[in-house]
């Protein structure tokens, strides 16, 4: 049946599958979740139809089944009247129906099967539908904590390249040391050497001029009676 093949791929369809070709799945499921609900409501559509003829057939077959047994008692009550001809005529009836039940059987087994299958794609399609909506948050959820996952690996990668500079300073600061330590050493390496003698000369002369002072400031005091 046409209308059979054009939904074969909705009931195939798989939500895993259709999740894992997402490449957002936060703005995909959205999509999925409105084109599932329009084919849904093609399905709902094309499926009551199906129904509405397997009633039809089955009217048919009840109805043919009925007659088929109403034309069997009218040929009893004509034979119990003795009018045989009359029972031949209701037999003959009964017999043309009896041939059109098979065909009526046949349509109404095709019908009931087509039935079967569009309520088996309708339920499918609700399941798939509801299982999606249970899971939409989760997923969104989901994407959301890796987003920003994202984000703190793009931070922490610029804090990773922050302390970088900091140790690229330190060994710049140490060398920075180092060379005023040199430049210190060469400064101390190029003042004159002390000489050690003449300042021990300067040291006595100094201390012979004490002691003169001082006998001439007695001899000054001598003088004055003091």
């Amino acid at each position: 049946m046409g209308m059979l093949d054009r939904f074969a791929d909705i009931i195939k369809a798989n939500i895993n599958d259709l999740l894992d070709k997402a490449e957002d799945p936060s703005k995909m499921i959205d999509q999925y979740l409105r084109d599932l609900t329009e084919n849904l409501a093609e399905v709902k559509r094309e499926t009551a139809g199906v129904m509405a003829e397997e009633a039809r057939t089955k009217r048919l077959v009840d109805e043919n089944a009925s007659d088929i047994a109403k034309y069997d008692g009218l040929a009893r009550k004509a034979l119990s009247a003795g009018n045989e001809d009359d029972a031949r005529t209701f037999l003959s009836k009964k017999q043309e129906l009896e041939a059109k039940a098979a065909s009526l059987k046949t349509t109404f087994d095709a019908a009931h099967e087509n039935a079967a299958k569009m309520r088996q794609m309708h339920d499918k399609l609700v399941g798939d539908i509801e299982l999606l909506n249970g899971r939409r948050e989760a997923i969104k959820a989901k994407v959301a904590v890796a987003q920003t996952q994202d984000k703190v690996n793009e931070f922490s990668a610029g804090a990773n390249k922050a302390a970088g500079a900091v140790s690229a300073f330190d060994r710049m600061e140490a060398k920075a040391d180092q060379m005023l330590d040199r430049a210190n050493a060469m400064h101390e390496l190029s003042q004159q050497p002390v000489d050690e003698a003449a300042a021990l000369e300067a040291k006595y002369a100094a201390a012979g001029t004490d002691a003169a002072v001082d006998d001439e400031l007695a001899k000054l005091k001598k003088e004055m009676g003091l």
